[in-house]
């Protein structure tokens, strides 16, 4: 008679054990919050995407995974949307609109 695997008794790891295996592989909760290839141009980091799914109300919603910006320099920049989201928020916090829709910066 063959042996039955008793399926009940399924071992569990550790809680730090998958935690560390998460940290190791780097795993994010959206595909896009990952950062692939750091030495891109920033022409290429604008065009990644880092969500392109349907809301809840099904609407389409597409997030780049970087936003472009000016430094004070004017040299044109790529922040990532996770990593420089403290970045990102103070360029937005400077930019201002005039009455006529130009930017203004404080």
């Amino acid at each position: 008679m063959a042996e039955t695997e008793d399926k009940s008794k399924k071992t569990v790891p550790p809680e730090n054990s998958v935690r560390e295996e998460i940290n190791e592989k780097h795993l994010t909760v959206n595909p896009g919050d990952r950062i692939v290839d750091e030495s891109a141009s920033v022409e290429e980091k604008s065009k990644q995407i880092a969500v392109d799914a349907p809301d809840i109300t099904g609407d389409q919603i597409t997030i780049p995974a970087y936003f472009t910006a000016e430094d004070t320099d004017g040299e044109e920049k790529a922040l990532h949307h996770v990593k420089d989201a403290e970045e990102i928020s103070d360029v937005i916090r400077q930019m201002r609109m005039d009455d006529d829709g130009n930017r203004t910066w404080r």
